[in-house]
């Protein structure tokens, strides 16, 4: 399994240094010295890690082979790759592989169907869960605690207490996983989503 860790920002001075967005819950982990990295576009990897810290915030990266500005700067957007075990499970509480999370049913606390999480965007302050309702809309739900109030893998299914507004209650609520549970499982790219304790709606990785 593919796990998109970060996207290289632009460099920084004039030795190869490149900023990294953040996309994992674990860069101590995945973004370490020595860290071997595919990259899309794959023309531009595989990546080494040869240094790495932290500055006024930020993760600055050194890549083997990377030696000065310009270098650095040709590796802008580039989004880097870790190669996971498919059984692996983040080691936080409250954190999941985005292949976790895909496909799983929305429903309130009483039980009622909203849809099923379809995509997932991660937002440089939370992430967000694309929800597919049986009429085609799009429901965003910000995966925080004080919404996203339990993830049952067993059951497939995520519990959520939204807010005033954030549910339209005219559309049909009905569940569509039965009509997609044929549908193979999907082997794109993943990366790791963790629920933000005590943030508000409006509040990397």
């Amino acid at each position: 399994m593919q796990l998109v860790v970060a996207r290289i920002g632009r460099a920084h001075g004039i030795k190869g240094e490149v900023t990294v967005e953040v996309r994992t819950d674990e860069p101590e982990l995945r973004l370490a010295p020595g860290a071997v990295l595919a990259t899309d576009p794959a023309s531009t990897g595989p990546l080494t890690i040869e240094t790495g810290r932290v500055h006024s915030g930020r993760l600055l990266l050194r890549f083997e082979g990377v030696r000065d500005r310009n270098a650095a700067e040709a590796l802008r957007n580039t989004l880097l790759i870790a190669d996971v075990d498919p059984d692996e499970e983040p080691e936080g509480e409250d954190e999941y592989y985005d292949h976790q999370l895909m496909d799983l049913d929305v429903v309130l606390a009483d039980g009622t169907e909203i849809g099923r999480i379809t995509e997932i965007t991660h937002l440089p302050s939370q992430d967000l869960f694309i929800v597919e309702r049986p009429d085609g809309t799009e429901l965003m739900i910000p995966f925080v605690e004080e919404i996203v109030t339990d993830i049952d893998l067993e059951q497939q299914r995520a519990v959520i207490d939204p807010p005033p507004g954030l549910i339209d209650d005219r559309a049909e609520i009905v569940s569509s996983r039965d009509e997609d549970s044929s549908e193979d499982e999907d082997s794109a790219k993943d990366q790791a989503s963790s629920k933000d304790e005590g943030a508000a709606k409006d509040d990397d990785a």
